[in-house]
């Protein structure tokens, strides 16, 4: 394995998944809004057999993203 592959396997192993349930339930919304913002690529996700996964940075990016900036 080189060192980029070794990288890049360190990288996606440090990834923490949530299912929709969880994502929902971090952002206190349905779980049809998650499959929502999921359908419209707001969210970020990978489709794992039949249900989808999310990666917990992809919902704090979204939730960070979501709050107009004050200045």
């Amino acid at each position: 394995m080189s060192t980029r592959e070794s990288s890049n396997a360190n990288e996606l192993s440090e990834v923490r998944f949530l299912t929709v349930a969880e994502v929902a339930s971090i952002m206190r919304v349905s779980k049809m809004t998650v499959y929502r913002l999921v359908h419209s690529a707001e969210l970020t996700s990978v489709r794992v057999g039949r249900s989808y996964r999310v990666p917990e940075r992809a919902v704090h990016d979204y939730l960070r993203g979501a709050f107009p900036s004050t200045g």
